[in-house]
């Protein structure tokens, strides 16, 4: 058993059950309940880490992007619970709608992200956080203005991704943090390469390391919550051209522990029947994107081991495959 787990868990594209993990566990919360309430009561289990200036990071999407989180729940949670919070985001590495912060500005409003503040961190320059422990960088450069908030809360879209597999929370911080001119470009590209030559493992552990950064500077006043909901197998950067959604609508997930909750909404997906989970999974593996949680558990970010607590039924601890009984497929 334990020469499988070391074999495995550095590929990749090979999915470890829970029951073949070692180390300690996390708590995660779970919700059926995919509206603005359930979005709340699961962002309640996990705030008491959010303190002072609070930042939102989440993937505010490309222009009309079918599939990311419905603005109106935000919108309650910011006005009951975050009157005093601010979105933050950062300009993409690849051209399309956010490249520059006046496209992003048009697009923030396209989408309807209008109703509390929007910053876009890295729209005066960088700055840089440290790696600790790392092997591929030892600091990460992120927008500038990440550095003016107390705590981060990471509301996360869970879904597919081309190049990552999945995109969960290590993905919206990893990626998203980063600054469009300098830190996306070191996770994606060696130098004198094309734009995009990094992939598979070395990608998943550049961007786990880069989300290592963002973890470790704001330590206990980081959370995360995951939302799967509308899970293409294309990302929100790919707006409407994403691929049309199949995979069924599961529910909120909700940690202090990001590699937790990442690993948790891989689980809840694998839990699925084979035919509900089939394009996700295919997507996940073929692009290696189960190395981002493995290399998560290495880094000491946190444990891929956890309990899934049920708040629909008295906190209840619940296997996997009771939380996903009783979905039913994507209808649109």
């Amino acid at each position: 058993m334990e020469n499988k787990q070391v074999t495995a868990a550095t590929n990749g594209n090979v999915y470890i059950p829970i029951s073949e993990r070692d180390g300690a566990e996390s708590v995660v919360y779970f919700t059926r309940d995919l509206s603005a309430e359930g979005l709340r009561r699961m962002y309640e289990r996990v705030s008491g880490g959010m303190t002072g200036k609070v930042g939102i990071k989440l993937h505010t999407g490309e222009e009309h992007g079918p599939n990311i989180i419905p603005r109106p729940w935000v919108r309650e949670l910011v006005e009951r619970d975050l009157p005093d919070a601010t979105i933050v985001e950062t300009n993409t590495y690849y051209a399309g709608d956010r490249d520059t912060t006046e496209k992003h500005r048009h697009t923030l409003e396209v989408n309807g992200w209008t109703f509390c503040p929007v910053d876009i961190m890295d729209e005066d320059g960088a700055t840089t956080f440290p790696v600790s422990g790392g092997k591929w960088f030892s600091e990460m450069h992120v927008g500038k203005n990440l550095a003016h908030y107390d705590s981060l809360f990471v509301l996360t879209h869970f879904k597919g991704h081309a190049m990552g597999g999945f995109g969960g929370s290590a993905k919206n911080i990893g990626i998203g943090c980063a600054d469009g001119k300098i830190g996306k470009k070191e996770i994606h590209a060696h130098p004198g390469e094309g734009q995009w030559s990094i992939a598979q493992e070395e990608l998943m552990e550049r961007m786990a390391e880069s989300a290592k950064a963002t973890v470790d500077h704001f330590g206990e006043h980081i959370t995360f919550v995951n939302v799967l909901r509308n899970m293409s197998v294309s990302c929100d950067c790919e707006g409407t051209a994403a691929a049309p959604v199949v995979t069924p609508n599961i529910g909120i997930v909700a940690s202090t522990d990001i590699c937790a909750v990442d690993a948790a909404s891989v689980d809840l997906v694998y839990a699925l029947k084979p035919e509900e989970r089939h394009d996700l999974v295919e997507r996940m593996e073929s692009r290696h994107g189960l190395r981002q949680i493995s290399y998560m558990h290495e880094l000491g970010m946190g444990n891929w081991r956890y309990r899934l607590v049920d708040i629909d039924h008295g906190d209840a601890e619940i296997q996997l495959a009771d939380a996903v009984a009783g979905v039913v497929p994507f209808e649109g």
